[in-house]
Order: C-alpha cells, then sequence, then structure tokens
C-alpha cells in the first residue's frame, strides 16, 4: 500500500472516528463541555434585577435564633402564610415536604407531658382542640399556595395534581423523567393547596445544578416542577401546554426527539429533550431574600410581598438544604427555584439550538480534511497554525452566541477532534521518517554512549541490522575469584556489590565509544567499531582497559570501608581483562522475536581466552598481538607465544601496562629491553641466561611480574629435565580457557 493510500486511510479513519464520537456523546466529555458552560456563566452570569417580582423568605440562622429550633410547630407556620397572604402575596410555594404530622399538636403533645390528675381534668378538652396540621391547612386553603414534594424510586406518597397539562406532539409522558413514586404533604396539607409541583433535579457527575426539570412523572402521571407551578398559580393559569416532537411547530422528520418548550400562561421555557431546562444563574444576592422572623414580625414592608411570587426555604446550614451551582460552592436550595422563576419571567434562557449538533459535525468534517491535507502538504508547523486558529475560531464563535443568544454552542468537540486528526497526520509522518531512528535507539540505548546513539539515530544507513562482517576489537571483563566473593554476601549484598562494580565500568566503555555486548554474572563483553565506525578501535579499547583498571584501585577502597564498617574481613577484588583485534559478524543474533545486537567469530573466543589468562600470568589485561601492532601509543610487555585452547597455532599474548607517557619512560625502555634478552635466550634454550635475566628483570620491575617470571622458572626446570623437541619455537600450550 503507497503511503499516501495509508495516511488518508488512517486519517479518515480518525475523522470518523471524531464524527462518531460527536454523536454518542460520553460522558467524560460531556461532563467537560459542562465545565466550559459554567466557565461561560461565570465570565458573563445573568445579572439580578430586583425589580422581578420574585422573593424567598427565609428560614435563615437568625429565624432560628428569634422563633426556636427547627421544625416550627405549624401553627407558626400558618402564621407566616396569613402575614404573606394578608399582605396580598401573588403566589407562595414551599420549599418545603411535611409527610408527617405535627408532633406538637396539643393532642400529639400530650403523650411527652407528665401524668397527673391536673392534667386528666383538661385532656379531653385539649383532644377537641384543632392539630395544627389543621390549623396549617386553614391558612394553606385562604392563600394561593403550592406545595412541594419530592418525586422518588419509591414511596406511597402520590401528590395531588392541581394544574391541567396539555400538550402537542408526542406524549411528554415518553421524555420527562421518571419516578415510581414521591414524598409528598400530609393529605390535610395538599387538599387546600392551589399548586403541587417537583422539588426535583436530576444529579450529575459532580452534583452541581446546572439543570431544572420542567416536569417529571410519577407513575403514570405528569407534574410540574414547583417553579412552573408557582408561575401558573401567580398568573392564574390552570393549565401547562407541552409542545414536543411532532407538534406543528416542531421540526423532528419523523423522529421522537422529545420535549421541545413548556408554556406556563404567558410565559414560554425553552428545553431539552427530557424536559430539563437550562439555568441561568445570577450571582447570589441576599436582596431577594426576606427573613421568616421579620415577616412573622411585621417588619417587612408590604411593597416587598404584594404581588411578588414567594417561596418559603432555608438558608440555615444546620438544615442541609445547600446546592452548588456554576458560580457557587453553597446556595440555598429554594434559591434555585427562585432563579428559576426569575429566569422564565425575564426571557433569560440558555438552550442548544436545534442545528448545533450537525453544524459541529459539518465544522468537524470540514475542517479537518483541511488540516488532515495540510499536515500531508505542508508539513505540521503550517497546519498547526491553521488548526490553532480553527480551534480559536470555533471557541471564540461559541463564546459569542453565549453572550448574544444564550446559545450553548459546544468548543470542546470540535478542539478534540481537530486536534486529534492533526496529532494524527503529524503522528503518521513523524512515524514514517523516523521509525529508523526510533528502532536505533531502542536498540542501542542500553548499551551505547548517548552521543553515539544519537549519532547513529541521525543516520541509521550507517547500521546493517541484518548482519555484517567487520574489523572489531573486542574486550572481555572478569572478576577474580568471584565464588568466594559472593559466598559472603547474602543476595542484597552481592547485587549492590555488582552494581557498584559494572556502573563505573561500564561507564568507562561507553565514554570510551565501545558497545557493551552483554553482562554475564560477574563478567562484561563489549567491543569497539560497531555499529559505528572507529578508525581507532584499538587504542579506544586499551585505553577503556587501563582506566578500567585504575577503577578497580577507587572502588577496592570503598569496599574496604564498607567491610570494616560492617566487621567483616575485606579481600581486595582484582579484575582480568582480555583484548583482541580481528575479523569478526556482528549484526541483529537471535530468534525472529527475539535478538540482540551482538558479535561472533574465532576472534571473539580469543578474547575470551587472552581474559582467562590474565589469572594464568597474574597480570590485569591480556593483549592479542593484532591489538597491540595497531596500538602504538601503549606500553606493552611480551608475556608468551602460546597457543590458547582450542587454538592450534600459537599467538603472541601482551599485558597492557601503561600509556604513551609511561611507554616512553626510561624505566620502561630499559626493562623492556632485558624483558626482550630474556626471551630469547628462554627460547634458544639458554637455560642459564634466561633464569639469571628473568631474576634481573624481576628487580627491575619491583616484582610486579614476579609471578610471570616464577612460572618461566618452572619450565626452564621442566626443560632441562625433559628437554623439548627439536621444532619447538619457544611457545606454550594454555591447559585452561
Amino acid at each position: 500500500m503507497s503511503l499516501r493510500l495509508l495516511y488518508v486511510l488512517i486519517v479518515g479513519i480518525v475523522i470518523a472516528a471524531m464524527l462518531a464520537l460527536r454523536i454518542w456523546d460520553p460522558a467524560p466529555v460531556a461532563r467537560l463541555r459542562a465545565l466550559v458552560f459554567d466557565s461561560y456563566q461565570r465570565i458573563s452570569p445573568r445579572t439580578y434585577d430586583p425589580n422581578i417580582p420574585v422573593r424567598i423568605v427565609d428560614i435563615d440562622e437568625e429565624s432560628l435564633k428569634r422563633v426556636g429550633q427547627w421544625p416550627w410547630p405549624r401553627t407558626l407556620l400558618a402564621q407566616l402564610v396569613d402575614r404573606l397572604g394578608e399582605a396580598g402575596a401573588g403566589a407562595i410555594a414551599f420549599d418545603i415536604v411535611f409527610p408527617e404530622p405535627d408532633r406538637l399538636s396539643p393532642a400529639n403533645a400530650l403523650q411527652f407531658w407528665p401524668k397527673s390528675d391536673q392534667l386528666a381534668v383538661f385532656k379531653e378538652e385539649i383532644e377537641k382542640l384543632p392539630s395544627n396540621d389543621q390549623v396549617f391547612g386553614e391558612a394553606i386553603g385562604k392563600a394561593p399556595v403550592a406545595m412541594g414534594f419530592i418525586a422518588a424510586p419509591q414511596g406511597a406518597s402520590i401528590p395531588e395534581t392541581k394544574a391541567g397539562i396539555s400538550f402537542g406532539g408526542d406524549d411528554p409522558n415518553l421524555f420527562a423523567p421518571y419516578y415510581q413514586g414521591a414524598a409528598a404533604s400530609l393529605k390535610e396539607l395538599q387538599d387546600p393547596a392551589k399548586g403541587s409541583g417537583a422539588l426535583n433535579w436530576i444529579p450529575e457527575h459532580d452534583q452541581i445544578i446546572r439543570r431544572m426539570p420542567m416536569l417529571v412523572r410519577v407513575g403514570d402521571t405528569l407534574y410540574p416542577s414547583l417553579a412552573a407551578d408557582v408561575l401558573r398559580l401567580a398568573q392564574g393559569a390552570s393549565t401547562l401546554i407541552v409542545m414536543s416532537s411532532g407538534a406543528s411547530s416542531e421540526q423532528a422528520f419523523g423522529e421522537k426527539t422529545g420535549i421541545a418548550k413548556v408554556r406556563i400562561g404567558d410565559f414560554e421555557v425553552p428545553t431539552e429533550a427530557n424536559g430539563q431546562m437550562w439555568l441561568r444563574f445570577t450571582p447570589q444576592s441576599w436582596d431577594r431574600y426576606l427573613p421568616a422572623w421579620k415577616v412573622l414580625a411585621g417588619e417587612v414592608p408590604r411593597e416587598d410581598i404584594e404581588g411578588r411570587i414567594i417561596l418559603i426555604g432555608t438558608s440555615a446550614a444546620g438544615l442541609f438544604d445547600l446546592r452548588a451551582t456554576p458560580l457557587d460552592a453553597s446556595v440555598p436550595g429554594v434559591e434555585l427555584h427562585a432563579q428559576a422563576v426569575e429566569q422564565i419571567i425575564e426571557g433569560s434562557f440558555l438552550l442548544r439550538p436545534d442545528f448545533a449538533t450537525t453544524a459541529e459535525l459539518f465544522y468537524i468534517l470540514l475542517l479537518g480534511i483541511l488540516i488532515a491535507t495540510l499536515v500531508y502538504l505542508a508539513g505540521a508547523m503550517v497546519s498547526a497554525v491553521l488548526g490553532a486558529l480553527a480551534v480559536a475560531a470555533v471557541v471564540g464563535l461559541s463564546w459569542y452566541t453565549f453572550k448574544a443568544h444564550g446559545w450553548l454552542v459546544d468548543p470542546i468537540y470540535p478542539a478534540i477532534a481537530l486536534t486529534a486528526i492533526y496529532l494524527a497526520g503529524t503522528l503518521f509522518m513523524f512515524l514514517h521518517t523516523e521509525r529508523e531512528r526510533n528502532r536505533v535507539r531502542h536498540a542501542f540505548s542500553h548499551y551505547m554512549a548517548p552521543a553515539l546513539v544519537e549519532r547513529l539515530a541521525d543516520d541509521p544507513s550507517r547500521l546493517k541490522l541484518g548482519g555484517e562482517t567487520r574489523d572489531m576489537t573486542l574486550l572481555f571483563s572478569d572478576v577474580r575469584g568471584f565464588t568466594t566473593i559472593s559466598e559472603g554476601l547474602d543476595a542484597e549484598e552481592l547485587t549492590r556489590f555488582l552494581n557498584s562494580l559494572f556502573t563505573p565500568l561500564s561507564n568507562i566503555i561507553l565514554d570510551e565509544q565501545g558497545t557493551i555486548d552483554k553482562f554475564m554474572g560477574d563478567a562484561v563483553m563489549a567491543f569497539w567499531n560497531a555499529p559505528l565506525d572507529d578508525s581507532r578501535h584499538p587504542s579506544h579499547a586499551c585505553s577503556a582497559a587501563l582506566r578500567m583498571m585504575d577503577a578497580m584501585g577507587t572502588l577496592n577502597e570503598t569496599w574496604r570501608e564498607e567491610a570494616e564498617t560492617k566487621g567483616r574481613p575485606y579481600k581486595p577484588v582484582k579484575l582480568g581483562i582480555g583484548l583482541n583485534t580481528g575479523i569478526c559478524c556482528v549484526g541483529n543474533l537471535g530468534s525472529e522475536t527475539r535478538f540482540d545486537y551482538s558479535v561472533i567469530g574465532d576472534n571473539v573466543n580469543i578474547a575470551s581466552r587472552l581474559e582467562g589468562q590474565s589469572k594464568t600470568y597474574d597480570v590485569g589485561t591480556v593483549v592479542g598481538e593484532s591489538t597491540t601492532s595497531r596500538a602504538p601509543d601503549f606500553a606493552f610487555l611480551e608475556l608468551d607465544l602460546l597457543k590458547v585452547k582450542g587454538k592450534t597455532e600459537a599467538t603472541r599474548i601482551f599485558a597492557l601496562i601503561g600509556d604513551k607517557a609511561f611507554k616512553e619512560s626510561r624505566p620502561f625502555i630499559d626493562f623492556t629491553e632485558s624483558h626482550a634478552a630474556f626471551l630469547a635466550k628462554f627460547r634458544t634454550r639458554a637455560w642459564d641466561e634466561a633464569e639469571a635475566l628473568s631474576r634481573e628483570c624481576e628487580k627491575m620491575d619491583g616484582a610486579r611480574f614476579d609471578r610471570l617470571y616464577a612460572l618461566y622458572r618452572e619450565r626452564i626446570a621442566y626443560f632441562r629435565a625433559t628437554p623439548p623437541p627439536p621444532d619447538w619455537d619457544g611457545s606454550a600450550e594454555a591447559t585452561s580457557k
């Protein structure tokens, strides 16, 4: 498949997915959209107009302090209703439910009074007194009062209907929030009331109230909300008219799309499909509140009550009727109903236009195709600028329509969709151009220096992942006597020991442009001149070996201090290193599903064998002749002409003992001349002279190579007793790996 066709396919899938996501409208994105609309309200809230005839009679903390704790006797609530009725309230609504008889009624209170003969005399007369609920019901009957109820999943107290509900189009019972039961006030309070409305709001994920249902369905009966019914009552209307899909003025193209609006007297309320109205809040204002104690005391001017819609509720924190809104974290629940009535009267609504979803889908499709095309043709930068402008445009349009018309146009989906399309296109192009680079980084980041990894990633063509033959230098490093060391450590200490060893040694190898092949227990394998070319790979390997030996001094000092602190005997840790240079095969080695970038070949085996000989000759680093010949700036000492294990031909092996400065020092020059003379005598079978020269060399070097010369003296003693064959070339054969 061509690159262009694959790009079109992937971007097309992303665009289709974004369109499907918009139609599906999952909850997380809907929540994000709600938060954006919340921010719009905070930036530009509805302005409170004190001239709107809505007030709240507030059973506040001061009222509880002056009148007494809640619940108040219902005779007191009757007085409150009487006061409001006498002052000419246009309609009264209770944001309170009274489902149980007043326990403070005279007959009910008798059971709490102490038994006495005096009480028995008056008991019959007391029981004849009207109950507090009767008194309250009579007061309700004399005034235009609407009682609130709470629709619930369960409940046997079904409220009475007071308002007629007619509808045009589809039956609103199909769409209104449904409840099986309700918690309503006592029948003797409901019967005289002229209105009855639901106090419900439908909880959202964050418990913030953004919408209020204008209708609820309890059982098979449709009820208005308290806000809708008190507004009906204030106008003297008898019926609410619900317009649903299929009505003459509503276009639904045969679909049952839900409720469109509710007419309450002279007011028309646009709603969502389930009959909910978006609330457009004002900041909380105490100007709309009338303290209940002042109403009872007759201290509220008549003009603050006359002709107004009065909602009775509480702001007292202890009565637990506080709610969160987009503007305030804590608002008395009664204020939500008051603000709903206010915005209906004011005609200040929030709504999503019928065309909003279609417009958002078209915007996503059109701009998505344009951005995807620009990503492919013009690159990420140009398309990013256009994408940013497109997102800014949709956010600006969303804000403008909110501010000017109260429309809720979603900026979230277009922003998410355009961003996703841009990212998908950019990511595709990035992956296409960077695939090799990322593969190289992944393959080599653990065993090459970061700088080398970046060089290789910048030009992946340098790497032949299929395998290649290269001239390379190999390094094997191993801890002497590791078994003995490990026996004195527990698992945690052993792990810490190996990490403290490998970390500095690895850093040295990487710093010298080497590639770490693998860690094998206490051993490290590394190589040079792959995957990147390194014309000085023998010298870099030698430099790494010298630095590794120097690092062991510092490490041993640290380990000695740790052992002394723990009261544990300490044994110095020695390192053996083998270096060899030659042709090897390097590449990805392994199976089709699991492989490593590694090296194999005869020269690799020789390097491993040379490392093993470091113990035999008691030297730190043993180097093959092919390496010494190509690292002229280092001090080497020929150790032997040796047939390593598995080889039939002898090879010269050397000890790496210093850098260029050490090589050019007079003591080293004198020492190497004497050592060369010693080897010449040994290989020509001049045993006595060779033995004498070995002792002289031993003194010149300060016993640094005492084990080497002792080994040769053992051979001399053996050859004196058992002379070598005539064709002996001075070589020895390794007896171990």
